[in-house]
């Protein structure tokens, strides 16, 4: 049973033709375009292959092909090339609140026995003072990576206010 038929026009498979020759462009739209020339059942197609032969010969899944015919079908031609945006939307655990206490912990002293804040300290600190239910490591790394608080960073700003002021008094 075929569910999905795919017909290209003669403009389309020049299209695809020309986008798959040329090396210009992401080997997974030019591994689609391949496949949707593979499966035209159009009038200007001389003989099409199976999904099998495709699949054998490109080294991909018969789920693959099916993917790409399916949303040629349904999306068009353009949809068809492209990846597939994610549908899912991930909510975001920490806000304004959260950033400044974590901010806040990570300029404190670190607890008795360490040198320094690591992120995993961070983040079970942060889980132990009940501001937040769980949290990884690495969100705790991104929230303080898009901080300006990068005491490397002060240093160097105080060393070139200090320099331009004695510039200035000469």
């Amino acid at each position: 049973m075929r569910k999905y038929v795919v017909t290209l026009t003669k403009e389309e498979r020049d299209a695809l033709e020309a986008l798959s020759s040329k090396g210009k462009h992401s080997s997974q739209v030019v591994l689609n375009a391949l496949i949707l020339l593979g499966c035209d059942e159009g009038e200007h197609q001389p003989q099409r292959s199976t999904n099998e032969e495709l699949s054998r010969v490109l080294n991909i899944s018969m789920r693959k092909i099916d993917r790409v015919k399916s949303r040629f079908v349904l999306e068009g031609l353009d949809e068809a090339l492209t990846k597939k945006k994610p549908d899912r939307i991930y909510d975001k655990k920490t806000d304004g609140d959260f950033e400044a206490r974590l901010i806040g912990l990570s300029c404190s002293e670190p607890p008795e026995g360490y040198s320094r804040w690591s992120l995993r300290l961070l983040a079970d600190k942060m889980v132990e003072l009940e501001y937040v239910d769980t949290i990884s490591h690495e969100a705790v790394r991104q929230v303080l990576k898009k901080t300006n608080s990068n005491r490397g960073e002060l240093r160097r700003r105080k060393y070139l206010l200090t320099r331009t002021v004695i510039s200035l008094l000469r």
